[in-house]
C-alpha cells in the first residue's frame, strides 16, 4: 500500500536537528502513527540511530510510568551518537510532562524526542507542565485539499494545476471540472486519510460512521464525561449552527444541562480538535458583537455525517454554511487561527470572516454559493469604518480565480 506523504511531514524533517522536542497533536485517525513511522524510515534511512515505542503497549507503559529512566530498558544510554527517540500515544502516560521534561533536562543534547498525543494530551488535568522552551508543538489535522488531491489522485500534475490557479488570477485551467467535481468530494466526505483513500461512496460513509461512533467515544471517555448522549446531541445541535453564533443559554436550556456544562463540552470538542469556534472583530462595544463565537468544524466530513447529509453540493439546502465552513479551514491553513474572526453588529449587519495580518490592517471575506449574491453596497457600513481591512467576496460559483473559492 502506497504511504502519501503529509506537509507536516517535510516541516517535522526540518525541525530534526533543532535542539527542542517535538510533540505532534492532533484528532484520533489523521495519521500521526503513519506520520511517525515516516519519520523512523527517514531518519533510519540516513543510517541515524533512531528507536520508535507505542504507550498503547502495556509493557513499556508500565515501565516508563515507575520512572521515566527505566527508557534505557529500551533504550541503549546514549554516548557520542545523538538518539532519535519516537514514542506513539503519549498521553498515557501518568506524567507525560514530567517523564518529557526530566529526560530534555537531562538528555537534550544526547537524545532528541519525537512524540505524538491524540487530544487527551491537552485534556487531561495531569498535563500541568508547559514545557515552555523545551517542545515545538505541530497540530495534525485531516487533509487539506491540496493533500487530498494527491491522495485521490496521485496526480501531480493536477495538485500543480490548483496551484497555478491560486497564483496566477488570470489562469484559465483547462481542468478545472475535473477539479471542481473532486472539490464536490471533498466537500461531501471530507479529508479523514481512511475515508479519501475508499472508493466507494458506502465505504466512505462506512468509515465516517466508524469515526464518530468509536473514536469520538473514546474521547468522551477520557475526557470523563458522564452524560454521553447529551453530548452527541450537542454534537448534532452546533452541526446544524455552523457558522452561527452561539449562544451559550440557549444550548444549556435545550439541553438541561448547565452554562458550564455546556462550555466544557464545547472545551472538549475544540481540544479534541473537531471544532473550533471564532471569536468576533469590534472596535465599538456599543454598536459590534464583543462575545459570542461562530463555530466550524475542522472536518467537512464529521460535520456532514452528523447531519446525515451526502446530498451534491448544488443540491443541499446549507451549502452555503458548508462553502462557509470550507472557507475557514482553508483560512486555519493560511493564518494563525486566533488573527481569524468575524464582524457583526447589533443591528444585523455582518461579515464572515475578517483576517488581521497587523495591528490595524488585514483582510475580510463575505462567503457566497454564488458570486451574484454578492453586493457590495450593503457591507458599506464595515467598509467606511475599517479601511484598512479591504472585502473580497469568495465564492463556489464565480469564474474569475480572485474570487473563485479555489483561487485563496
Amino acid at each position: 500500500m502506497q504511504l502519501f506523504e503529509r506537509k507536516l511531514f517535510r516541516t517535522v524533517k526540518e525541525q530534526l536537528d533543532r535542539k527542542e522536542y517535538a510533540v505532534i497533536v492532533g484528532a484520533r485517525q489523521t495519521g500521526k502513527t503513519t506520520l511517525l513511522n515516516q519519520l523512523y524510515q527517514c531518519i533510519s534511512g540516513e543510517n541515524k540511530k533512531v528507536f520508535q515505542m507505542s504507550l498503547e503497549d502495556p509493557g513499556f507503559l508500565t515501565s516508563l510510568n515507575e520512572h521515566p529512566e527505566n527508557i534505557f530498558k529500551f533504550i541503549p544510554v546514549p554516548g557520542n551518537e545523538k538518539i532519535h527517540l519516537l514514542i506513539d500515544e503519549v498521553q498515557y502516560l501518568d506524567n507525560p510532562s514530567n517523564f518529557l521534561k526530566l529526560l530534555y533536562d537531562k538528555f537534550a543534547e544526547k537524545i532528541k524526542v519525537i512524540a505524538t498525543g491524540s487530544s487527551a494530551f491537552y485534556i487531561d488535568k495531569k498535563f500541568t507542565d508547559s514545557l515552555a522552551g523545551r517542545k515545538h508543538l505541530f497540530e495534525l489535522y485531516t487533509l487539506d485539499f491540496e493533500e487530498f488531491l494527491d491522495f485521490r489522485t496521485g496526480d501531480h500534475l493536477l495538485v500543480k494545476e490548483w496551484s497555478e490557479i491560486r497564483r496566477n488570477k488570470s489562469y484559465i485551467s483547462a481542468r478545472r471540472n475535473e477539479i471542481m467535481t473532486l472539490f464536490d468530494e471533498y466537500l461531501t466526505y471530507g479529508g479523514y486519510p481512511a475515508v479519501v483513500l475508499s472508493d466507494e461512496k458506502e465505504q466512505k460513509i462506512f468509515k465516517l460512521k466508524e469515526l464518530y461512533t468509536s473514536f469520538i467515544k473514546r474521547d468522551i471517555l477520557e475526557a470523563g464525561i458522564q452524560h454521553h448522549d447529551k453530548f452527541f446531541n450537542l454534537l448534532s445541535i452546533v452541526a446544524h449552527q455552523t457558522g452561527s453564533c452561539l449562544n451559550m443559554n440557549e444550548l444549556s436550556n435545550t439541553l438541561k444541562l448547565s452554562v458550564t456544562a455546556v462550555e466544557n463540552y464545547l472545551y472538549v470538542l475544540r481540544k479534541c480538535f473537531h471544532i473550533h469556534l471564532i471569536r468576533p472583530f469590534f472596535k465599538n462595544i456599543r454598536k459590534e458583537f464583543t462575545k459570542m463565537p461562530k463555530i466550524y468544524f475542522n472536518d467537512l466530513g464529521l460535520r456532514n455525517i452528523l447531519l446525515k447529509q451526502f446530498l451534491p453540493v448544488d443540491q443541499r439546502l446549507d451549502r452555503g454554511e458548508l462553502i462557509e465552513n470550507y472557507l475557514f479551514i482553508r483560512l486555519r491553513q493560511l493564518y494563525d487561527k486566533d488573527d481569524i474572526r468575524y464582524w457583526r453588529t447589533a443591528d444585523g449587519n455582518e461579515i464572515d470572516f475578517v483576517v488581521t495580518m497587523n495591528p490595524d490592517s488585514g483582510f475580510a471575506i463575505e462567503v457566497k454559493y454564488n458570486e451574484s449574491e454578492f453586493k457590495p453596497k450593503k457591507y458599506i457600513n464595515f467598509v467606511d469604518h475599517y479601511p484598512g481591512y479591504p472585502l473580497q467576496c469568495r465564492a463556489y460559483n464565480s469564474i474569475t480565480n480572485d474570487t473563485n473559492i479555489l483561487g485563496l
